[in-house]
């Protein structure tokens, strides 16, 4: 049988995908008025916060775009604070760096009608070491260190719905459960979408339990599992499929290239920057939770529309 010839695929809706790409330039930052910008009373004994999880986090999206250090940060926050008309206090250096440590950050997203198609995947962030100039051109003179970063994408708003941090020898089968745990329990997830290092018994359990559809592809010498519980039926379905139709085959009827659109949210991510600075993991994981914060607000604004042309 012939190899079918590869798909084209082309954007229709350029005038307004321009549109928001000319929005993401823009330096118009809206603050609400009404937002809790000091830090509401806890009850607890001790000292309480000062400022507010969305004051903090306020000023670390502040931080990431323009690459500032946290003393920059503070005199540009208040320099919006001043053009904005409002007398709010803005944290100083130390603050953002001791709150940036145990702050929730809040991950805005839009839902699209119907069931949740998620597709997931992960990359390296590095956090030390010689930079990728100087690695080539004069070699490494001490050990580059990275970390993970495991992302779950909606493919109908092309939002991040589920992100964890993990370091470097953590698998991406023990973290989809935890991605899916972040899924709110009353959204209904239709497929789930990885490569091979998802195809396993523990990932094709989660999904099936949150009533999803797992499409993970099989390596080319895979074999059948004992057919004793759920996943491995789940799992035996795909690999019979790929076999009756093939892979090129399989991967189109059941959408499997649509992952690729998770791998360019990998390039978003680290055009904020191809190292963290902290070496904190707490802080780290604040880091990426902001950036992927700021790519949901970017995305909002508008994206491409990519349909199947040919």
């Amino acid at each position: 049988m012939s190899k079918p010839e590869p798909a084209r695929y082309g954007t229709t809706n350029w005038q307004s995908y321009n549109d928001a790409l000319k929005r993401r330039g823009s330096l118009l930052v809206w603050l609400d008025r009404d937002m809790d910008w000091p830090a509401p009373k806890a009850g607890k004994p001790g000292r309480p916060p000062v400022f507010s999880d969305a004051a903090i986090q306020f000023c670390l999206m502040m931080k990431v775009p323009f690459g500032l250090p946290l003393r920059q940060t503070t005199g540009l926050v208040a320099s919006i604070l001043e053009m904005a008309g409002l007398d709010w206090p803005v944290p100083d250096f130390s603050t953002l760096s001791r709150r940036q440590k145990t702050i929730t950050v809040q991950l805005s997203s839009r839902r699209a009608p119907g069931a949740l198609n998620l597709r997931v995947d992960s990359t390296g962030i590095k956090f030390l070491g010689d930079g990728e100039w100087l690695a080539r051109k004069h070699g490494t003179h001490r050990r580059r260190q990275y970390r993970k970063v495991h992302l779950a994408m909606d493919t109908a708003t092309g939002n991040v719905r589920a992100v964890e941090f993990t370091s470097s020898r953590e698998g991406d089968s023990p973290v989809l459960p935890d991605l899916l745990d972040q899924i709110p329990e009353d959204e209904e997830i239709g497929t789930v979408t990885g490569d091979g290092a998802e195809g396993t018994r523990r990932c094709h359990s989660a999904i099936l339990a949150r009533g999803g559809t797992g499409i993970i592809p099989i390596r080319r010498n895979g074999r059948l599992w004992k057919e004793d519980c759920p996943a491995a039926l789940a799992r035996n379905d795909i690999l019979r499929a790929t076999r009756r139709l093939g892979r090129t085959i399989w991967k189109r009827w059941s959408g499997d290239h649509v992952r690729s659109r998770v791998e360019a949210r990998m390039r978003n991510l680290k055009s904020f920057g191809e190292r963290i600075a902290s070496r904190d993991p707490d802080r780290q994981t604040a880091k990426i939770h902001i950036r992927v914060a700021l790519m949901n607000r970017f995305n909002a604004l508008g994206t491409a529309q990519i349909e199947r042309v040919a």
